[in-house]
């Protein structure tokens, strides 16, 4: 057992699949992740939850499917010109019992930072974190023996950095790379992979720094390093339930307690890293989250199926549901009328798309190729992965595979059954229900109530006052499931209270505030997910000693 706290060191890379010489790729220069696999456990059967970023990690930060709080269209800010009538931009209002899970951490003493990507569908809270932004750190902590849980996104590895303009220069020779039977093999599309392969290598070095800075800093041994992507990359897996776009890596480092160069073939899902990170730390997972812890004191039993979900992607309308075993993976086209394409603009800039544009306005295109330009879905998809890893030959039709797709899509439904699915309601109707007169609800205001020899915790006090020690204070926030940030300053002279500035960082509401002889400046504000933030509440309480 270890004598202090573990520390927890994410550090995710966007859109990556395991495209690193630890998992076999044989054009990967990822020094550094192997290094990391060969010390710790990689695990072969990670899953996320949805092809594409916000909806993906509105699940990580909450412990909770998308597509039952809410956050599952791609994304609630978008907005375009062609398309006004959407109900965009908005953000999801979660039930009120959901928090980011870095708040459990905080409140049980952990330091927590995140550099810099939050992408949740909604506005971080205040709440959530002692630092966010591009300065974040674990060496920021005001004392260095408080355990720390630190997130670090590089995000060189998008989508996006496959655009030429993003990078010009290519470390990898396009001649070496594998081209899905799905493109077109064409320099213009060798290239594209090319370029992926180059910015894994660029992200690669990032972590590798983050890794010696843990080694400077001396706490490796008392440091858990967790690394993962989000979701894949390129077409037909950005954005699909595919392999290509679910499948990710994850990399365990925990020295002690994972011996290096473990292999975990089981399933895991991206929801679960939040109650596993929760259950190194000691720290008791609520019963809401539908996430599985799969390390620490807490661990449940492991998975049998995986499940994801497709909705609306910038301007388009979908809705794809998906169960997968360790070997079978069933697909359900809930608008089995759409074509595999719809419009989405921003992906059409992708240069691998416009190549297969091209070549199918040239009637080019193999079969395999084609597929996704069919004008319709079948209703039902089953793969045998380990058969078909490219999943191009559908089996849900034939009879030797019947079983496996009348229990998959049993698992499905038992799935959407208790989970709850949020896709069935039209995303104006979602939204017109959190937004019932058109504007965003505003987080209550906190409230003071003071305690002490002169005050028996009946009355708020607004704008503070003159109290006989020793004096608490409690806050208090009328808004359903509000968190609450402060702030305690001492004052020295009689300045005006709100006029004073802010210093220090915002610490989160968990209990009866002790105020300090002598006159106290106190500031607060209060959160709800997918609300305003409250206004601040500011006041100056005077505490004089007691008989």
């Amino acid at each position: 057992m270890q004598n202090k706290r573990p520390n927890i060191l994410w550090v995710s890379f966007e859109d990556t699949q395991p495209y690193y010489g630890c998992y076999g790729d044989r054009v990967a220069s990822t020094p550094n992740v192997d290094r990391l696999a060969g010390e710790g456990r990689r695990y072969t059967r990670a899953f996320s939850t949805a092809g594409v970023c916000a909806p993906a990690r509105s699940a990580i930060i909450t412990g909770m499917y998308a597509i039952s709080i809410g956050t599952m269209h791609m994304r609630t800010t978008h907005t375009h010109p062609d398309t006004p009538e959407m109900p965009t931009p908005y953000a999801a209002v979660v039930p009120h019992y959901v928090k980011c899970f870095p708040e459990y951490l905080r409140a049980a003493g952990y330091y927590c930072t995140n550099n810099d990507k939050t992408d949740y569908q909604f506005d971080a809270p205040l709440t959530a974190w002692d630092e966010l932004g591009p300065d974040a750190h674990w060496r920021n902590r005001p004392d260095p023996d408080q355990p720390f849980f630190a997130v670090f996104n590089p995000t060189k590895s998008h989508e996006s950095g496959m655009w030429p303009e993003k990078t010009p220069e290519i470390t990898v020779d396009p001649a070496d790379v594998t081209v899905p039977p799905y493109f077109p093999d064409t320099p213009k599309v060798r290239e594209a992979i090319a370029r992926m392969h180059t910015n894994i290598t660029h992200v690669d070095t990032y972590l590798g720094e983050l890794l010696d800075q843990l080694e400077n800093d001396g706490l490796v041994e008392n440091t858990i390093v967790m690394h993962w992507s989000d979701h894949g990359p390129l077409p037909r897996g950005k954005r699909w339930l595919y392999d290509a776009g679910v499948r990710v890596p994850l990399i365990v480092r925990w020295p002690g307690r994972v011996a290096p160069g473990e292999v975990d073939e089981e399933l895991v899902s991206t929801i679960d890293l939040g109650p596993t990170v929760l259950s190194i730390a000691g720290v008791p997972v609520p019963a809401h989250m539908q996430g599985r812890p799969f390390l620490g004191e807490q661990s449940a039993p492991r998975r049998e199926y995986v499940f994801g979900a497709r909705d609306r992607f910038d301007e388009a309308y979908d809705m794809v549901r998906m169960a997968r075993d360790r070997r079978f993976k069933y697909i359900r086209n809930c608008r089995p009328e759409l074509p595999y394409l719809l419009w989405i603009p921003y992906r059409n800039r992708h240069p691998i798309l416009q190549e297969m544009w091209r070549v199918y306005r040239e009637n080019g295109l193999t079969e395999a190729q084609a597929v996704m330009f069919a004008d319709r879905r079948p209703v039902e998809e089953l793969y045998d992965t380990e058969a078909d890893p490219y999943e191009l030959h559908n089996l849900a039709s034939d009879p030797e595979f019947a079983e496996h797709t009348a229990r998959l899509a049993a698992e499905l439904d038992g799935w959407l059954n208790e989970v709850g699915d949020l896709g069935k309601i039209d995303e104006s109707v979602m939204v017109r229900t959190w937004y019932p007169d058109g504007e965003r609800p505003r987080t209550a205001r906190p409230v003071f109530i003071p305690i002490a020899e002169n005050a028996d915790g009946q009355q708020a006090a607004a704008y503070g006052g003159a109290y006989v020690g020793p004096a608490v204070l409690q806050l208090h926030c009328a808004t359903q499931g509000a968190s609450i940030a402060y702030r305690v300053e001492p004052v020295q002279e009689a300045a005006e209270a709100d006029s004073a500035p802010r210093t220090g960082n915002w610490a989160l509401y968990t209990g009866p505030i002790r105020l300090a002889t002598g006159r106290t400046r106190v500031r607060a504000r209060a959160v709800r997910i997918g609300y305003l933030e409250s206004e601040e509440r500011v006041a100056v309480f005077e505490v004089t000693a007691g008989r």
